[in-house]
């Protein structure tokens, strides 16, 4: 190994040798430090090569100072061996293309850090795909699915990823170039002579069953098996050689697909049914792959399902694909499995958004695993252990029960057809007696796997978790001949040292083991993690969904990940930058960390991996978290004090009438210049213009109407930016809340030592009350996002003590700016958490839609009848959900559905100096040719702000509010609305 102080010699002789990139900064080494398994070890540095040229000089040079080289894919590996001590060569960011695609011979060739889903959008014009997929299909590399020799769903069907190489071209550790193939093809100097010495051990020292990955594939080199040398080198998780191009095989995709999703009683009767669906034994080839079998055989229990609304009645499911040349066909042997299956109640789904919404669930389980039901943490370790599925009932069974005896639970799911089971269990990793009974219980379970004739690993391979007890599974004898294949392929050890052979102990080197054991001093309450900023920084626990190149549906996380491709402006990334910063060891800066901070920068608090992350990490509160600490009495960027205390600047503007001149001075390009300098605002960003007369002002000017409603009491949100900036959209709400016979009211500006209750719209007065002041209402939304949480806490307070009128009313709060929406239900309890009025705020908070849905249910909105295009705010897909929005707008007959992604404007994100070009690069994502590509009159809908904002500024484009378009229905202007109509001149 090179020492501490030969690191500068390595870094620069790499960065002399190789056309890639060469990063030994704490950032790179911070970022590769854990994959998705319960293992951490820090690199020495990480090298991006462009080509098998530059991983050949990396491998000479390491090789000449002994440092271990790690090959890493997209680093979603469960048992630890996409980490390494040494140097880490990352494949995701150069050699990631699809060379070359033949629908003739069906054979694609491809570099290891090709993501998956990139091959199957490659292949899927020709009827083609790749048969393994794994649950991180949108993620992970074929180089990381070589190197584990990974499954997926569909491996009833079409099996491992070793059934699906052709070739593969390997480097050596010692600089030899192969290109491995059947036929002894590309074998190393020594392998045959050690195969042909051990044909008997080989012939009967494997168990036989379609899961079984654990070891070295040495069974593959025997001569009536083809003597494949690619198929063995696969799952041999970087030990051997350094894979740098595959040829693959690609399968016929059915023309059509129907999904029968079976329940059953329990867990145990859904794996015993599982082996009669499809033996094991029978062939995988052309009767699965024209359609004929069944594609999957899934299990799973409702422990890991949120909701099993969706799903038929039982407590356990096996969710059973099939296919066929036309959907009535798929159907139609659906529903011949279901007959001959002995259900409690099933359901065939044809539709491919439901298909797609089912299959949602049983993928993310294994982010939603990791969470038991009562919210404590679960963590892999034994995450897919294989045993012949005709046993797979009895196992699940024996298994429970040693779960019970150790007093650990486990929510078992996966791969039923094929024997594999997936859990995550709640280990306690943080203290020694923890670990102890992590070791007792894995050593227990290897003799439960093996006597039921299985393997260890079914699909994710040993790494570090597994390898040691590799010898209760083959024998010392068998692993021995796996050390001697080792020193065959790597006699000195360089490639990936403690996998697989000479492992590392199996409770050594844990993540969990270098962070603080006692919580950290936080200003949010972090209620589901226990108040415990560690235990939130924890929930990530790797499987990367934040890194997928695009988005589906309404799905947001993660825009700043999309923009750069960058691991570190993923929600991964920026997670495990957290990690070691609290660790203290690769960052060691703690709360002052650039390099936390420079991550951080990037995350527009998008709130998207609040809801898309299976394991709900919430990065834009780390991210305020963070900002507060680290501008602790400092001086804090100019966006900070310019837009974080935006609502400050315009009640200025407001109570000194100085809007005309404001907007005025904007338009003359010295003083523009000059503001957005100061203000730390980006110079492409144009000025949004103040209106004239604030929403409050237009709602004092009608008091004296006669009210039109005389129904239920509703608080209408006078929010920052309603107020100030688009105050057309509290107009428009009111015209429509009023029409569906609501009564509405603001909220008091005035605070009372003893607040009466009050109608929200007046403060009924007695003489025993006493004036403390005025003031408005504010969700802090601005200062928290910003990292002021000291101000934000402040202004949370005041606005709980001018709502205590409210607070003692069922009036709801309707609030018409996502963004102010989510901050009230989510931000003001979790940074008042000492405060129960928040709480009670938080549960009053109704978006526009729901206002209209609970409170006026007999209420018929306007016929619109035009298409709709646009995106669904960011926050409210994250924190308020838009099934209200989506009733409402079928309602009104506005058509279509609306985007996901995120606007990219992200209320301070877009306007602050550098993020230019990454706020228009997620426009561009899916908003801007959402709108460019909508038929004329169709409906631009925008709720929020920021969103609006967007669209003028970089289509030129006018969004509208939901509620602009129903009012402007109301008054017969239908066909203005949301195509150009303006706002009042006295607003602007």
């Amino acid at each position: 190994m090179t020492d501490a102080g030969d690191l500068p010699a390595l870094e620069a002789e790499l960065s002399r040798v190789v056309r890639g990139d060469v990063g030994f900064d704490v950032t790179s080494r911070a970022l590769v430090t854990m994959d998705a398994s319960n293992y951490r070890r820090v690199p020495l540095g990480v090298v991006a090569p462009r080509d098998a040229d530059d991983v050949s000089a990396v491998l000479e040079v390491c090789r000449e100072r002994g440092v271990p080289v790690v090959a890493r894919g997209g680093g979603t590996s469960i048992a630890g061996q996409a980490t390494g001590t040494g140097v880490v060569l990352d494949f995701t960011r150069h050699m990631n293309r699809l060379v070359s695609l033949d629908p003739e011979t069906r054979t694609a060739v491809v570099q290891p850090g090709l993501v998956l889903d990139r091959l199957q959008e490659a292949a899927a014009p020709h009827g083609l795909r790749f048969g393994p997929d794994p649950s991180t299909h949108s993620r992970c590399t074929l180089g990381g699915m070589i190197g584990n020799n990974s499954c997926g769903s569909h491996s009833v069907a079409w099996g491992t990823t070793a059934d699906s190489v052709r070739q593969l071209d390997v480097i050596t550790a010692r600089g030899g170039r192969l290109r491995l193939g059947q036929e002894w093809a590309g074998a190393p100097d020594g392998l045959r002579a050690l195969v042909d010495g051990e044909l008997a051990r080989l012939r009967t020292g494997f168990p036989e069953l379609p899961r079984r990955i654990s070891g070295y594939a040495l069974d593959a080199l025997l001569p009536e098996r083809g003597a494949d040398v690619a198929r063995s080198f696969c799952g041999s998780e970087g030990t051997l050689g350094v894979l740098t191009e595959a040829v693959v095989k690609l399968v016929e995709a059915p023309r059509a697909r129907a999904l029968a999703v079976l329940a059953y009683a329990d867990e145990s009767a859904a794996a015993q049914a599982a082996a009669g669906l499809l033996p094991w034994e029978s062939p995988r080839s052309s009767e699965a792959e024209s359609g004929g079998g069944p594609l999957t055989v899934e299990g799973m229990s409702a422990d890991l399902v949120p909701s099993a609304a969706a799903l038929p009645r039982g407590t356990a499911w096996l969710f059973v694909e099939t296919g066929g040349e036309s959907a009535a066909q798929a159907r139609a042997r659906a529903e011949a499995i279901v007959r001959a299956a002995d259900v409690v109640d099933a359901l065939v789904v044809t539709d491919p958004a439901g298909q797609r919404a089912l299959w949602r669930i049983r993928e993310d389980a294994s982010g939603t695993a990791t969470r038991m039901p009562d919210g404590s943490e679960a963590w892999p370790g034994w995450e897919d252990c294989a045993v012949p599925p005709a046993r797979l009932g009895a196992y699940l069974r024996d298994f429970r029960g040693l779960l019970t005896a150790h007093g650990l639970r486990g929510t078992p799911y996966g791969h039923f057809g094929d024997g594999c089971i997936h859990v995550r269990i709640d280990f306690d990793l943080l203290t020694e007696a923890g670990v102890a009974r992590f070791r007792r219980f894995s050593e227990e379970l290897a003799e439960l796997v093996v006597a039921h004739g299985g393997s260890l690993s079914g699909e994710h391979g040993d790494g570090q978790a597994r390898a040691e007890l590799l010898p209760r599974m083959y024998g010392e004898e068998m692993v021995g001949l796996f050390e001697r294949a080792k020193g065959v392929w790597d006699p000195d050890d360089l490639l990936n040292p403690g996998m697989l052979v000479r492992p590392a102990p199996l409770d050594a080197g844990l993540r969990f083991s270098v962070l603080p054991r006692e919580p950290v001093e936080v200003a949010f309450g972090y209620p589901l993690d226990g108040g415990d900023f560690s235990a939130a920084v924890r929930r990530c626990v790797g499987v990367a969904k934040c890194r997928t190149a695009s988005v589906s549906g309404s799905s947001v996380m993660c825009p700043s990940f999309r923009a750069t491709g960058e691991e570190e402006h993923s929600t991964r990334g920026r997670a495990r930058l957290l990690h070691e910063m609290l660790a203290g060891e690769v960052v060691t800066d703690g709360w002052r960390s650039t390099e936390v901070r420079d991550a951080l920068d990037l995350c527009l608090s998008c709130k998207g991996c609040r809801s898309d992350c299976p394991v709900e990490v919430d990065m834009a509160t780390y991210k305020a978290e963070f900002l507060h600490h680290h501008y602790a009495g400092r001086r804090r960027p100019a966006a900070h004090y310019a837009m974080g205390r935006l609502p400050e600047w315009l009640r200025a503007v407001s109570r000194t009438r100085t809007a005309r001149l404001i907007n005025a001075l904007s338009t003359m390009r010295p003083f523009a210049w000059a503001a957005k300098r100061l203000g730390g605002i980006a110079p492409e960003r144009e000025i949004p213009r103040v209106a004239r007369r604030t929403f409050s002002r237009w709602w004092e000017r009608r008091r004296g109407e006669a009210t039109v409603g005389s129904g239920p009491l509703v608080i209408l949100w006078p929010d920052t930016f309603t107020e100030h900036l688009s105050p057309s959209v509290g107009q428009a709400a009111v015209r429509v809340l009023e029409a569906a016979g609501l009564r509405v009211g603001l909220p008091p500006t005035l605070r009372l030592v003893r607040p009466p209750v009050g109608d929200g719209r007046t403060v009924a007065m007695d003489p025993l009350s006493v004036l403390r002041g005025r003031g408005r209402v504010c969700c802090g939304l601005t200062y928290v996002s910003t990292g002021q949480l000291d101000r934000a806490r402040a202004v949370m307070r005041r606005t709980l003590d001018l709502m205590e009128p409210v607070l003692e009313t069922d009036a709801p709060v309707v609030v018409l700016e996502p963004s102010c929406a989510a901050a009230l239900r989510t931000d003001v309890p979790e940074l008042l958490h000492d405060d129960p009025r928040a709480a009670r705020l938080a549960a009053k908070v109704l978006t526009f839609a729901e206002t209209l849905e609970r409170h006026a249910p007999d209420w018929t909105p306007p016929r619109v009848d035009r298409p709709v295009a646009g995106q669904t705010h960011c926050h409210q897909h994250a924190v308020l959900g838009d099934a209200a929005d989506r009733r409402l707008r079928q309602a009104a007959l506005l058509s279509g559905e609306l985007s996901g992604g995120c606007c990219g404007l992200a209320g301070n994100f877009g306007f602050e100096k550098g993020h230019h070009e990454v706020s228009t690069a997620c426009a561009e994502e899916h908003l801007l040719p959402s709108v460019r590509d909508a038929p004329d009159g169709t409906v631009v809908l925008a709720d929020g702000f920021s969103c609006r904002t967007q669209l003028e500024q970089l289509a030129g484009v006018r969004g509208s509010h939901l509620a602009e378009v129903l009012a402007a229905a109301l008054e017969g202007a239908g066909d203005e609305a949301g195509g150009g109509g303006t706002e009042p001149e006295d607003e602007r």
